[in-house]
């Protein structure tokens, strides 16, 4: 088994952490983001191309996302084809410009989203109390090897226990700020 290294326990949590903030950022809120429409695919010049080449998107307020299309032949493509992606979006045409009004999020919904929340943030704690199991055994091997007194390793096992604390606190404060936004009307 591997000699204990705190730097590769405390990456490997470190790492528990930033997967969860990435799952968490995934989540909708019901605010305006532009990567909402980033799978909308348009059927233009006779081809299927991405909305992203034929216009620009933008979200000018916190509820609203507005479409600039570049080519006024392809406004009402770039209408189809946001609303047959399956968004729940009813774009309003104005000139060359499409604006999309985000609907609220059911309170059901909501909750749900929230569950979910939670669930990633155990998910994560899980990994970081593996990580932390596998620091204490590396210590109990490095003390059976003689590498370590026992001592040292109820000094380094606190350290070990510190570093779990830290990363279980900063799991929770992330879920709670994704719950607070998400529940938040």
């Amino acid at each position: 088994m591997a000699k204990y290294d705190k730097s590769d326990i405390e990456r490997r949590m470190q790492g528990a952490v930033e997967s969860l903030k990435s799952d968490l950022a995934g989540l909708r809120t019901g605010r305006a983001n532009v990567a909402l429409l980033d799978p909308v695919v348009v059927e233009v010049y006779g081809s299927m191309m991405p909305l992203s080449q034929v216009a620009t998107v933008n979200a000018p307020e916190p509820r609203m996302l507005s479409v600039q299309v570049w080519d006024k032949a392809n406004v009402t493509a770039v209408e189809k084809g946001i609303a047959h992606a399956g968004l729940g979006l009813n774009p309003m045409i104005d000139g060359q410009t499409l604006r999309l009004p985000i609907p609220d999020l059911t309170e059901d919904r909501r909750k749900e989203l929230a569950k979910l929340a939670g669930q990633y943030a155990e998910k994560a704690k899980i990994a970081i109390r593996n990580v932390r199991r596998d620091g204490m055994e590396m210590l109990k091997e490095d003390e059976k090897k003689k590498e370590i007194s026992e001592d040292d390793r109820k000094r380094l096992e606190e350290e070990v226990q510190k570093m779990t604390d830290k990363y279980v606190a900063e799991t929770d404060a992330a879920a709670a700020h994704k719950e607070k936004e998400i529940l938040q009307r």
